[in-house]
């Protein structure tokens, strides 16, 4: 059972309308519990709703790109945490962080968070979101070589021998569902393409219409209706499409049309305050916005300036060696790789994901926001005919300026005028809704780049539903580029999706003068201590930042390194790689400190750092350095 005390913060976070809400999917719920509960019904083994056995699944509605030559036929696809696919490919309930399994109780009776005698169900999720199965589909289409269909068709029974419908920790999720259900989707797209087995097609249409079904009636909403219910969305606009049903689009259509100005800032930012999420949202749309146009249907009005804004901001947050400012969680996920990987150490591409979107939505839009002619993308060339490429590299491409303040997003991009330096600015909200899931305590931190190198980072994410304390290590205020005050976090921690009161960020003053920026904010997470920060960049190589306590406290900023770097000490100057940082207004204490950071999802490593205490101010001023000689030389 949840935690008790965990319920009822849970439950204050809700309003009226949503407890009644949860409570008629409690009645609904009761009901698929007397159908299914102990039974071993496998979800390709009926349509469960007779009224949808009667729909015909038209792949062609998925205008897939059969005439694409530049593929690969791997066979395995990328696991968190560094999990070795062919381990782990028939291991459908593993703990991955133990050698426990889930069990195959009842999903609604199964608890699957902060088990850590089990594991990270973030971690097996990715292995049930079948990414593996649109794969083989495509390899077999792509060559005839019934290998590919062979392995296909073993994995595809063995998971439904032992994934029986809601029975297990494939089922605890409504997103996870539709994230499986696209891949069955496209899965069923290549193999009807390649007049696949029949018994094979029509097992997975059986499917596909099950959880279709399933997700239509259980989607988030409320407090919980963030990127959830827009992979939700999308997943029923998929299946609308394949099965040619109306209600399905419509649903689907009015959902995500309903969120694109909920969910978004004017400006373009995701008020989930995670640029991870934001591509990941921006996924789905894609991936909606390429099936409306290319079946001549009708695209939402709102939808190509909002995408437009979104697909700007992801870009201003890119350096131009791939380096990417990214604040709040970052669990690496994806709905859609048609590409997988080639062995278990092919390394993560932390920029694939974000150049995959922008790519996407640069076929779909009017700009490039991302160079069409020297993107690699093999899902992309399946979704897009090769004419359609021509015409993307002549579409005017979107440069991102030097400085980009994002003022109701409330994150700012700031590149020397070579652009080999990129500093991003953290002055946003916590996150989205009332308990802003993804969200970190990290008002007024920064990130520094240089050469595509990081210089000093955000510790990242690490892992979601294990191991509490290093969850809440990695969200905390002290363990990022800010100042924390008296040791505490600048907003309350309740769960670690969920938090109570909020810090508030508020960017006082943004002005450009004689070629730098000068940025002034405050956060008041330490009432009555008002936090002030000026950020003043040069526009070259100097940034100084001024912090200031509106009343006399303890107080420390923190300088986390990226891992290798130390600082070293000459004099009154600390020199950190070719980094020199110096400090003014009577620090109390300069502490060298290590600290953890995430390079990728379920990994973390030891990195050094400095916490600087001090009482009312403190003045830091950071030379970069020039350009590394093998830049001079380009």
């Amino acid at each position: 059972m949840p935690n008790i005390s965990w319920l009822i913060r849970r439950l204050k976070a809700m309003s009226i309308p949503e407890v009644a809400w949860r409570l008629s999917q409690k009645s609904i719920e009761k009901r698929e519990q007397a159908a299914f509960k102990g039974k071993n019904r496998q979800i390709t083994s009926a349509v469960f709703r007779p009224a949808l056995g009667g729909l015909k699944a038209d792949a062609a509605g998925l205008r897939l790109n059969g005439g694409n030559t530049a593929f690969a036929c791997n066979t395995a696809i990328r696991l968190l945490s560094g999990a070795d696919y062919e381990t782990f490919k028939k291991r459908w309930n593993a703990g991955f962080q133990t050698k426990m399994e889930w069990p195959d109780t009842f999903s609604y009776d199964l608890e699957y968070k902060q088990k850590d005698e089990i594991g990270d169900a973030r971690t097996n999720w990715e292995l049930n979101r079948h990414f593996q199965f649109a794969l083989l589909a495509k390899d077999y289409a792509a060559t005839g070589d019934a290998k590919y269909l062979n392995e296909l068709q073993d994995l595809f029974a063995d998971w439904n021998e032992k994934n029986p419908f809601l029975h297990g920790i494939s089922w605890t999720s409504v997103m996870e569902i539709a994230i499986r259900c696209v891949n069955w989707v496209y899965a069923y797209g290549f193999l009807a393409e390649a007049n696949g087995p029949e018994k094979l097609l029509e097992e997975l249409k059986t499917g596909i219409l099950n959880m279709t079904d399933y997700i239509a009636s259980h989607y988030s909403r409320y407090s919980s209706a963030n990127n959830h219910l827009i992979v939700e969305a999308c997943a029923i606009g998929h299946s609308g499409i394949l099965f040619h049903h109306q209600p399905w689009i419509d649903l689907a259509l009015h959902i995500l049309t309903h969120e694109l100005p909920l969910q978004n800032e004017p400006d373009g930012v995701n008020k989930e305050q995670s640029l991870h999420y934001q591509s990941f949202y921006m996924e789905a749309m894609g991936l909606m916005l390429r099936l409306l146009k290319k079946n001549g249907m009708t695209v939402p009005a709102s939808w190509p300036d909002m995408l437009d804004k979104m697909c700007r901001y992801v870009a201003d947050c890119m350096g131009d060696y791939g380096e990417i400012v990214v604040f709040g969680d970052d669990d690496e996920g994806k709905i859609l790789d048609l590409a997988g990987v080639s062995g278990p150490d092919e390394a993560y591409d932390h920029a694939g994901h974000y150049r995959y979107v922008l790519g996407m939505l640069s076929l779909l839009l009017g700009r490039q926001y991302t160079d069409v002619k020297t993107l690699d993308c093999e899902t992309l060339r399946w979704l897009f005919p090769g004419e359609e490429w021509e015409q993307a590299t002549k579409k005017e491409r979107y440069v991102s300026p030097q400085y980009c303040c994002y003022r109701q997003g409330g994150n700012t991009t700031l590149r020397s005028a070579d652009r080999k330096l990129l500093i991003g600015v953290d002055h946003a909200a916590l996150g989205f809704g009332s308990i802003c899931a993804h969200g970190h305590a990290d008002a007024l931190s920064f990130q520094v780049f240089f050469e595509g190198k990081p210089l000093l980072i955000d510790p990242g994410t690490y892992i979601y539903h294990c191991d509490l304390q290093s969850r809440d290590a990695f969200r905390e205020t002290r363990n990022h580029n800010t100042v924390c005050v008296g040791g505490k976090n600048q907003s309350e921690m309740l769960g670690p999706f969920l938090w109570g009161a909020k810090a508030r960020a508020v960017l006082e003053d943004y002005q450009e003068k004689d070629g730098g920026v000068c940025l002034v904010m405050t956060q008041d997470g330490y009432q009555p201590v008002i936090h002030k920060r000026t950020f003043t960049f040069d526009g070259n190589r100097t940034l100084t930042i001024a912090d200031e306590l509106s009343v006399q406290a303890d107080a420390e900023a923190s300088f986390l390194f990226a891992p290798g770097l130390r600082a070293e000490r000459q004099g009154a100057r600390l020199t950190v790689g070719d980094m020199t940082l110096s400090f003014s207004a009577s620090p109390t204490g300069v502490q060298d400190r290590v600290f953890e950071s995430s390079p990728a999802y379920g990994r973390k490593e030891k990195t050094n750092g400095l916490r600087v205490a001090f009482t009312k101010n403190l003045t830091a001023e950071i030379v970069f350095p020039r350009a590394s000689a093998k830049e001079e030389r380009r």
